[in-house]
Parts: structure tokens; C-alpha cells; sequence
């Protein structure tokens, strides 16, 4: 049975809002989307929905920036991944779901708070030199995004962290991101169903959402040319910290 229209109310402008992130509108739109669909489904249950469609669109992607990649970043930050997504499989069973919410809002809230901070900071005009690839930093922020992208596909952030100081072109960048979370999103398949989480309830909810998705990411694809970021990313990532303050105060009602 198909979820109400409240769930619909809630999960069109979700997967949209991804789809649009996924046309290259940014990370802030990607990680409001399950937030957005847990505030009226379970966070599992929400991060399962967006799984088949996601898998959908890193496809497309994949073929789209083939020709684009770095190999030292997707060997420093994929065993951490790998590891990041076990922990999350096997703490899952023993997090009830209001704890779930606290983490991924807590997840919203922090990545939120510091792209506030970068971008408007004392700090914003620096430029520091191009990092050096760090395999020890690589597998921690690694296994926080293999973490948060089984939780809430929120493992962008943590990637960010690791691979934007690195400076690579924007090509290569986006090639690098979109093999690594291909590779972490079909990895994730495994413990999802093992969990149960990818029945026909949700698979058929995820087919039902799948051309919202597809049309938002080719909307995304060519609005990016046109809006302007300096009012744009503000307004998305305070639409985060909205979702990450509901879903706090949500997971505080033991």
C-alpha cells in the first residue's frame, strides 16, 4: 500500500530537492532530503526510499563524467567508507528511531553551522595551498562519510572535507565524487536488504518517486547556469538547519 498524500506532500519536494543537487545545484540541496522525508517516515525507512533512486541517477552520472577521475582520492577515502557503512549496519538494529533523528539532524546541524561560518566567517578570503593526499585523514573522513551516507545519504559533507582542500579542477572533482558515491551507494544494497529495508513497499514507493527525480535532476542541470550561488546556497543550507533543528527536537521526545 502507497503512503498517504502527507508522506507525498513531503517526499516530492525531497527527492526533487536531491534530483536538483544531482543536476549540480549543490550539496546542500542532497542533504535536506532524507531529513525532509523522515520528518513523516521512519529515517531508515526514509534513507531506503531514496536508495533505488539514487542508484538511478549515479548511472547516469557515471556515464556522464566517465572520463574524469582521481584514483589517489578514491583509494584513501574508500577502505574508510567501506568501514564507515559496517559500523552503521551493525549499530542500526540497537538505534531506536528517535536516535536516529538526533544523528542525522545533529549530521544537518553541523555541516550547516560550518558552511555558515566558511562562507561568512573571519576566515572567508583566505586561500590556503592545494593539501596533499592524506591516507589517514582519507579513511577517517572516509568512514564518516560511509556513516552518514547509510544513515541519511549525507556523506557528502565528510567527503567535502577530506577532498576540497586537495583543489582539484572541477572536473575532476566531480568525477572523483560521483565514482566514490556510485561505489558506496551499490555497497549499501547489501546491508539494506539484509536489513529488510528494501521490500516492495518501498521499492515500489521508490519507482512511484523515480520521475520526480529524473526531471528535477535535468532541471538542475540547467537552472545551475543561471542562478546566482551568493543567494542561493544561503537559503538552502538554512532550509537545513531547519530540518536538522525539527529532527532534533523530534529525536529529544523519549
Amino acid at each position: 500500500m502507497l503512503p498517504d498524500i502527507q508522506f507525498f506532500a513531503a517526499a516530492i519536494p525531497a527527492v526533487a530537492l536531491v534530483g536538483l543537487s544531482k543536476g549540480g545545484l549543490g550539496g546542500a540541496l542532497a542533504l535536506i532530503g532524507v531529513p525532509m522525508m523522515a520528518l513523516v517516515v521512519p529515517p531508515l525507512q526514509a534513507a531506503a526510499i531514496f536508495l533505488p533512486i539514487l542508484l538511478v541517477m549515479d548511472a547516469v552520472a557515471l556515464w556522464a563524467w566517465r572520463k574524469h577521475n582521481n584514483r589517489p582520492t578514491l583509494l584513501a577515502m574508500l577502505p574508510g567508507a567501506i568501514l564507515g557503512i559496517a559500523i552503521a549496519w551493525a549499530t542500526s538494529a540497537y538505534v531506536s528511531a528517535n536516535a536516529m533523528r538526533l544523528i542525522l539532524g545533529g549530521i544537518a546541524l553541523l555541516f550547516a553551522v560550518r558552511y555558515f561560518v566558511e562562507t561568512f566567517g573571519p576566515r572567508r578570503h583566505e586561500e590556503p595551498p592545494a593539501a596533499p593526499e592524506r591516507p589517514v585523514a582519507g579513511t577517517v573522513w572516509g568512514s564518516l562519510s560511509g556513516y552518514a551516507s547509510f544513515v541519511a545519504h549525507a556523506g557528502g559533507p565528510p567527503f567535502q572535507i577530506y577532498v576540497l582542500p586537495l583543489k582539484l579542477d572541477p572536473q575532476t572533482y566531480t568525477g572523483t565524487s560521483t565514482r566514490f558515491f556510485a561505489i558506496v551507494n551499490a555497497i549499501k544494497v547489501i546491508p539494506y536488504f539484509a536489513l529488510g529495508s528494501l521490500d516492495s513497499t518501498n521499492l515500489t514507493v521508490s519507482a512511484t518517486l523515480l520521475p520526480v527525480a529524473l526531471v528535477s535532476t535535468l532541471i538542475g542541470a540547467r537552472v545551475v547556469r543561471y542562478l546566482k550561488p551568493a543567494v542561493f546556497y544561503p537559503l538552502m543550507y538554512g532550509m537545513v538547519l531547519v530540518a536538522a533543528a525539527k529532527l532534533i527536537w523530534d529525536g529529544l521526545q523519549f
